[in-house]
């Protein structure tokens, strides 16, 4: 599958270094073609990857994983423009965090409203999936690094986006009944507010390689 990952921080990199290795041709999407980080992670990758404009990335890819900074989320799907996207899945991992009051950051979108939904809301023909925003990169592509079972959530509106987006999940390790899918893209609300615990546990432990598990 051709994949456009945007965003060239340590998450793009980490996902689109998995998506090679699983045979899929992957391009990162960033504000320039000649992004200095985006041209590295090529060089390094082989000829299956490549790098782009968002425009370019996100007409390119079948499939889309936005992996940037929440608070220019929205910015970059502007510019890679809403024809690109219409009608393509949309991972949407990243989260909606205020560092504008230092460490830890807080949500700039929370409680009647998250950046799932006014990603969807503002591209409303792309099939926005919530998935993977609440765990360490190095786990979205790797669950089996933990000894015991866990869990990650997806939360959107369209049946067949979600199943695109599980079946890529399985790809990475995932185990089906790992899968939790908690309902329709109002629920990136309360799945982007795990932010808050995630990040003080971070902060505790020093290593982001725990993750949540439900027991019942």
């Amino acid at each position: 599958m051709k994949i456009c990952v945007f965003g060239t921080g340590s998450v793009g990199e980490t996902l689109g270094t998995k998506l090679l290795e699983l045979g899929h041709e992957v391009k990162m999407g960033s504000r320039t073609a000649s992004n200095e980080k985006a041209l590295a992670w090529v060089k390094k990758s082989g000829p299956q990857a490549s790098t782009g404009a968002f425009a370019e990335a996100a007409k390119f890819g079948e499939l889309v994983i936005n992996a940037t900074l929440g608070a220019g989320t929205i910015e970059a799907f502007k510019m890679a423009g809403a024809e690109h996207t219409a009608g393509k899945v949309i991972i949407d991992l990243s989260n909606p965090l205020d560092f504008s009051k230092g460490m830890p950051p807080s949500l700039f979108l929370s409680n009647t409203d998250s950046l799932g939904e006014a990603l969807q809301r503002e591209f409303p023909r792309a099939r926005v999936v919530k998935a993977l925003n609440t765990m360490w990169c190095g786990l979205m592509v790797n669950p089996r690094l933990l000894p015991e079972s866990h869990h990650t959530f997806m939360a959107g509106n369209d049946a067949a986006a979600k199943e695109t987006v599980k079946g890529l999940l399985q790809s990475f390790g995932w185990k089906p009944e790992e899968i939790v899918d908690v309902g329709d893209i109002t629920a990136a609300r309360a799945t982007e507010s795990v932010l808050p615990i995630w990040l003080r546990l971070y902060g505790t432990m020093k290593t982001g390689a725990f993750n949540f598990k439900i027991v019942r």
